[in-house]
């Protein structure tokens, strides 16, 4: 079948979050067709470019969401009031109740406020494909007014009513930069609507081309979320004053409900983000869970060796970043020297971005001043127990040396998605000392320790525990090792996608109908997998496409080249 595989950020560019498990889903599949679809989120990353494509994806199309060059559509009267109409509705939903809880509300009322979100999103989408594009109008005063008029009037929130100027200026900018996808060329019979399936591969704006392919093609749509775009938002931007957060609380929470309900189904990455989905109005007989895919082969050797470890040695790795609370871990290991003098730190990994090169050099700091440099003697040269490396170096030339470098693997976050090192960690089969924080607990599954988050003590308390009992780390060890090879691997998640896929297409109306030489249709001439490569061969087979010219049209046979991929 052809895919048409819709990331944000990431596959096919170098760099960006999705862009390993996609590109090994993607070479996993060779018997399928793809068609991918890439918004990319900074010039830096398009000038990076994109990793090498495997034969079976056919075309890439690229748009950017970072910055979008005023089109010079000059809407006439009749277009003007369609905008305004469309999108004075739009935003009179996020006014009136859009950011409140849905038990506030009846089930009616809720579904009156989906439909009309939904009414004008689309009506928005269709603008834009009759008339041109809707930077120009998005930007214009009339869009600022019209939100101006939504949160003036009668039954507005209190939030949205207290709106101020620069409030409904950062607003509509945000809108207008979410809203950048309705005016992409990609929703045509030679675009998206040829695909036999869209997979969007994160939520939020990213969605917007698999609702349309949809809604204007009637392509079914499947959603990937490793990591709830809506709860992201919720997390981002503290700062912001409260109208601008209700407001576009409101705008994603509704365009996420419009994306659940529209999708034939939903792949969570996890349970943490399964309950998230749930909350915000996934229906849950749509969810299936399907862990990241992670390549095992690498850490195979390490995981075969667990003797190779030094029994004194802890080891975290990771980004180096707030969120991953490297304070904490530094003081619990404060309190482990106290009870195993031996024990060294190795805190392996890179910073992100100035924040977290910030970050570095305070805990660089706080480890000199809770560690003085020791020495052996009165003539030697004194050494820390902490210390700070990167792979690639000498002594870590590769990840995996960076798990076998150490006896117990520890993870201190407070704010965890899915915990890749701590997946890595498995596959070497080290015992693990995990906080109780996202998909930690569903990943470990009893196989290694797990303690509250900012909680130095217990932290300790788990760590020498482990030090002190060999035996025990390598029963918990090879429990780990096994949990990961059975749920986390490239090879499960690539035959999870196979069978959604199948599944999708299976219960899915044809779009194409084959007629045969005396224009009657031919039952069963569509295989389950809708769209074959190839060329056919033996009968004359006409297609028709649901929705297009009343008068069969001859297919255009694939050449060979094609067909041999």
């Amino acid at each position: 079948m052809r895919i048409g595989l819709i990331a944000e950020g990431g596959y096919p560019y170098v760099s960006g979050d999705a862009r390993l498990w996609c590109d090994r889903l993607v070479r996993g599949l060779a018997q399928h067709e793809f068609d991918v679809y890439a918004l990319s989120r900074s010039e830096r990353q398009e000038d990076e470019g994109w990793v090498p494509l495997p034969p079976q994806v056919s075309r890439v199309r690229t748009a950017p969401l970072w910055t979008a060059e005023d089109d010079g559509v000059m809407y006439g009267r009749r277009a003007r009031r369609r905008f305004a109409e469309c999108y004075g509705e739009l935003v009179a939903v996020l006014c009136e109740g859009g950011a409140r809880d849905a038990s506030e509300a009846s089930e009616d009322a809720s579904a009156l406020e989906a439909d009309r979100f939904g009414n004008a999103l689309y009506g928005l989408a269709e603008l834009a494909r009759d008339e041109g594009g809707l930077v120009g109008a998005l930007r214009s005063e009339t869009a600022v007014r019209t939100l101006e008029r939504a949160c003036r009037a009668r039954g507005a929130l209190q939030t949205a009513r207290e709106a101020r100027v620069p409030d409904l200026l950062t607003v509509a900018t945000h809108l207008e930069r979410a809203l950048r996808p309705l005016s992409l060329d990609w929703y045509t019979d030679d675009g998206l609507g040829a695909a036999d399936l869209c997979h969007v591969t994160s939520g939020g704006p990213a969605a917007l081309p698999g609702l349309l392919a949809h809604h204007f093609c009637d392509v079914p749509l499947l959603l990937t979320e490793y990591g709830v775009r809506l709860r992201t938002h919720y997390l981002a931007a503290p700062d912001a004053s409260p109208a601008v957060r209700s407001l576009l609380a409101a705008f994603h929470g509704r365009l996420a409900a419009e994306t659940y309900a529209r999708a034939a189904l939903i792949t969570p990455g996890n349970g943490h983000a399964r309950r998230w989905q749930e909350r915000c109005g996934a229906d849950r007989a749509k969810l299936r869970t399907v862990y990241p895919g992670m390549d095992a082969s690498r850490f195979a050797e390490v995981g075969e060796s667990p003797e190779c470890a030094d029994p004194d040695s802890l080891v975290w790795v990771g980004r180096v970043e707030p969120t991953k609370d490297l304070v904490s871990l530094l003081h619990a290991f404060a309190e482990v020297r106290k009870e195993e003098p031996k024990t060294r730190l190795r805190i392996v990994g890179t910073p992100a971005g100035p924040e977290g090169a910030a970050y570095l050099g305070h805990c660089r700091a706080l480890a000199a001043q809770l560690f003085p440099d020791e020495a052996e003697g009165p003539h030697t040269v004194g050494d820390n127990p902490v210390s700070f490396e990167e792979i690639g170096g000498p002594e870590l030339p590769a990840l995996a040396d960076a798990y076998a470098s150490g006896a117990v693997s520890v993870l201190s976050s407070v704010v965890e998605g899915f915990p890749i090192g701590l997946v890595e960690a498995m596959f070497c089969g080290r015992a693990t000392v995990s906080t109780d924080v996202g998909a930690v607990v569903e990943v470990i599954g009893g196989t290694g320790l797990v303690v509250p988050p900012r909680n130095p003590r217990a932290l300790a308390e788990a760590c020498v525990a482990l030090l002190r009992d060999p035996e025990r780390r390598e029963r918990l060890g090879a429990a780990a090792r096994a949990r990961a090879l059975e749920l986390f691997t490239v090879e499960q998640n690539i035959t999870a996608f196979h069978g959604i896929y199948l599944e999708i297409v299976s219960r899915t109306p044809v779009r194409r109908v084959v007629l045969d030489e005396a224009g009657a249709p031919l039952p069963f001439a569509v295989p389950a997998e809708a769209h074959v490569p190839g060329r056919w061969t033996g009968r004359t087979a006409r297609l028709v496409a649901r929705g297009g010219p009343p008068t069969p049209v001859r297919a255009t046979p694939i050449p060979a080249t094609e067909g041999a991929r």
